[in-house]
């Protein structure tokens, strides 16, 4: 891509946002934000406990991922953020309107499969359901892209690096 742009990398948890957006960033050659680094305390704590987040909690963690990709505008980056909600991403949006979002979307078979075997992180896998329950997919006039995570974590940064070479041929972004 000839000119910097800011990509959320989308999706419900162990669709591979944190494996997928420092590919996606090296590839555009940007620097790449995990949005799990947004979150206050509280919220960290709630997922820990296997309580679902409310619109309220997550209200402080998009305006920091809005406030970031505010100030990549022009510069490019990417970001990881499930912006599971039309109104989240508006939010993100408001905040920095020539965002661009990759959506990771799969089987919820699969993705169960890899977020059981991760280490490490906060999110069980029993908040999968209230996940893909709160998800509302891309609409037609979102600046954005749907890119399947079967395959290897290459195949799914050159799908989505493609597709979102393929978007900006469509509608330029600037």
């Amino acid at each position: 891509m000839s000119t910097p742009h800011v990509v959320a990398v989308m999706g419900v948890a162990g669709t591979g946002k944190t494996t997928i957006g420092p590919l996606i960033a090296a590839r555009l050659g940007v620097p790449y934000a995990e949005g799990d680094d947004f979150h206050p305390a509280a919220n960290i704590a709630k997922m820990t406990a296997g309580t679902p987040l409310t619109d309220e909690d997550r209200l402080p963690w998009l305006d920091g991922i809005g406030a970031w990709a505010r100030g990549r505008e022009g510069l490019g980056g990417v970001v990881s953020c499930s912006a599971l909600k039309r109104s989240y991403r508006d939010r993100l949006r408001a905040a920095a309107p020539h965002l661009v979002f990759v959506h990771l979307t799969g089987d919820r078979r699969l993705i169960e499969d890899r977020m059981s075997r991760r280490t490490g992180h906060f999110m069980p896998t029993a908040l999968l359901d209230s996940q893909f329950a709160t998800l509302e997919p891309l609409e037609p006039d979102e600046a954005g892209v749907a890119v399947d995570v079967s395959g290897s974590p290459e195949e799914i940064t050159e799908r989505a690096v493609g597709a979102l070479r393929a978007h900006r041929q469509r509608q330029p972004l600037g």
